[in-house]
């Protein structure tokens, strides 16, 4: 099949997401074929650096020969078996080894498909554990403005995001938000070196003042991603642990984009040194091979689950997939992958790497801001470098020069995968830094 065939098939009858559909069918786009490692091969044999780990789920490179044997050898066992009144070994031994590789006290996995999937779980166990204690009427959360937690109605009103969800708004159950800890552009004036996070002070002031009506906090630990890359301190997560603490909210950190040593730990929260009471996972669960999340929670908030004399207190919630095998067996062997390979021993020097290169983009984008946490790193295009405007360009650009990535608005932004070999990384800071001197 030709490339225009191909094309044209796909614009009758794909409805692409996150894309605006008139300029996307009057563009060219890559049809990929396949992949092994960091590049993607299109139909016609041209390749293209994955810079974005194909939307931030690739951790462990595409095509890794672990992965796609586990997939290989489960399908030709058992396919699928739901997870409702039975089990099967691999979800078992999924379930076990997060238990010990998460943060301390997260004990317990409810499986989904997706992040979104996740989120909502997350949010109603928050609000029914409360019920479950005797408490009603705390259904409301605490987010971060900025904040993303997925496109499903209950995820959209904790992470409300006006660009993307404004048709939506009047369906929404709105989380309370605080401002942002938007270190790039510091409404307080900061600097990295003296901040004592006065950005803190509007949560503090929402929990004090909302605490009795709300069931929980809920943050992406450390990097709010489609708010732009907005990398934030580890010590505003040790304060709102101390803050939910203090008040009695559940805390809930969602690791979807972020997990799985995306932050140069094996999650964020552990990187900023807490557990939170509820964790959401998903994209790199499985290496990014195929669908799969899930929500850990306490020993704590699983017991109140429990049957009370003739009241049950089953949580009436689930998906068909929830557990699949295949997928199952892919996130196991994923994590073996973690310990064997000894990936998140690598990150640091590869996120120095990175730093570096990303730096000289960021001289030639008139000293925009750039961050790096582990493996992410992003600058904000100033808007005398041109803003959004710019990184639309840049972004073209590197794709013609052989890399694919995805502006957030005036941020641009690697996310590769962390099997990246140093060559590669530096292939990729280099096809940035020639779009970025190309465009104006």
């Amino acid at each position: 099949m030709t490339y225009a065939h191909m094309r044209n098939r796909d614009t009758q009858h794909i409805w692409h997401p996150y894309t605006e559909i008139t300029s996307f069918e009057a563009a060219e786009f890559p049809i990929v074929e396949r992949a092994i490692g960091c590049v993607l091969y299109d139909i016609e044999g041209r390749e293209l650096l994955d810079g974005i780990s194909s939307w931030w789920c690739v951790n462990l490179g595409h095509s890794h020969p672990r992965l796609v044997k586990a997939i290989q050898d489960q399908a030709a066992q058992l396919q699928h078996v739901l997870l409702g009144g039975m089990s099967h070994p691999r979800a078992i031994e999924l379930a076990e080894r997060l238990a010990r590789i998460a943060p301390a006290g997260l004990g317990h996995a409810m499986f989904a498909s997706d992040g979104s999937c996740a989120v909502e779980a997350a949010i109603k166990i928050a609000m029914q554990y409360w019920t479950n204690l005797g408490q009603t009427g705390r259904t409301r959360l605490i987010s971060l403005e900025g904040g993303y937690h997925g496109d499903s109605l209950g995820a959209v009103g904790a992470g409300y995001i006006d660009q993307f969800h404004r048709p939506f708004r009047e369906a929404l159950h709105p989380a309370l938000q605080a401002a942002s800890p938007y270190c790039n552009q510091c409404p307080h004036g900061c600097r990295p070196e003296t901040c004592d996070l006065p950005c803190f002070d509007s949560m503090r002031a929402l929990v004090r003042e909302n605490h009795q009506h709300c069931c929980a906090v809920i943050v992406e630990p450390l990097c709010q991603a489609a708010a732009g890359m907005r990398i934030y301190p580890a010590q505003y997560l040790r304060r709102l642990r101390k803050l939910c603490d203090e008040y009695q909210l559940l805390l809930i950190c969602d690791e979807i984009a972020v997990g799985f040593g995306r932050t140069g730990a094996m999650f964020a929260c552990t990187k900023a040194g807490i557990a939170p009471d509820i964790m959401t996972l998903g994209k790199g669960m499985t290496g990014g091979m195929l669908p799969m999340s899930a929500t850990l929670v306490t020993d704590a908030i699983y017991d109140t689950f429990r049957r009370r004399g003739d009241c049950a207190r089953t949580f009436y919630h689930g998906h068909t997939f929830c557990g699949n095998p295949i997928t199952s067996a892919a996130a196991v062997a994923a994590i073996d992958v973690f310990a064997e390979e000894r990936i998140i021993d690598s990150l640091d020097e590869k996120s120095r790497q990175m730093d570096v290169g990303m730096r000289a983009v960021a001289q030639v984008l008139d000293l925009s801001p750039l961050r790096t946490l582990g493996m992410i790193s992003a600058i904000e295009i100033n808007p005398s470098a041109g803003g959004a405007g710019r990184a639309r360009r840049i972004a073209g650009r590197a794709c013609e020069l052989g890399m694919f990535v995805r502006p957030l608005g005036g941020t641009i932004y690697l996310w590769p995968p962390l099997t990246v070999d140093p060559q590669t990384l530096d292939r990729m800071t280099g096809i940035f830094l020639q779009a970025a001197m190309q465009t104006k």
